[in-house]
């Protein structure tokens, strides 16, 4: 990445944390992913419960790997046969780790799922929320990151994992109601009631989807 896209990623964070921190949440920046893993680590106490959806993020800056370590009770739920007592799980988890599908530069959380597992864990349940947010995903306003989640991260996640939707093939949200849609559930996350639960880590690199 060049010079100039680092120093303009640096100074948007600063517009995106200021934005944050009027929604009553915390926002802090990295300049890259090993950075952006040191900070995650010493926001999870040892001994957490901590739990995640499918964020690409999270594994991207090694965060998944760390894990792994017996100092936390990691749930990992690829590992969980019930699939369901494994999302249950995390709504009384004490991390819950995801990323964003589209964010306002001042500080707007936009989010789709499928099963509603991820987004009902970020609104309600697990003491504290940590996003790893790749300042590519960083739009002008809540429209912007609304059609970001839809044609770019919606489209990418479909073909990732294999569903049969229109956007797989024609690369851009057709507002479909095909029964393998992931665009099920949309949460919009503009304030925290609760200091200190949602927090996010704003990465100076392309993450995730």
């Amino acid at each position: 990445m060049d010079n100039n896209r680092k120093k303009h990623y640096a100074t948007l964070a600063q517009t995106v944390i200021k934005g944050l921190q009027s929604r009553n949440m915390n926002g802090c920046y990295a300049q890259n992913a090993e950075e952006a893993l040191k900070i995650a680590l010493e926001m999870i106490p040892e001994g957490s419960t901590v739990t995640m959806g499918g964020g690409m993020s999270v594994r991207e800056i090694g965060l998944f790997d760390a894990l792994q370590s017996d100092k936390y009770n990691f749930i990992d739920r690829d590992k969980i046969e019930d699939k369901r007592a494994a999302m249950l799980a995390a709504y009384d988890a004490d991390i819950y780790l995801a990323s964003v599908n589209g964010m306002t530069s001042d500080g707007v959380l936009v989010n789709i799922d499928g099963n509603a597992n991820r987004v009902s864990a970020i609104a309600q349940g697990p003491k504290k929320v940590i996003f790893i947010v790749g300042m590519n995903k960083v739009t002008p306003d809540l429209d912007s990151a609304m059609k970001r989640a839809r044609n770019v991260a919606a489209p990418i996640n479909c073909q990732r994992i294999g569903t049969n939707t229109p956007c797989v093939k024609v690369g851009r949200c057709m507002d479909c109601k095909s029964p393998d849609t992931i665009c099920c559930q949309f949460l919009i996350t503009r304030f925290s009631r609760h200091a200190g639960r949602i927090n996010v880590i704003l990465v100076g690199e392309e993450l995730g989807f």
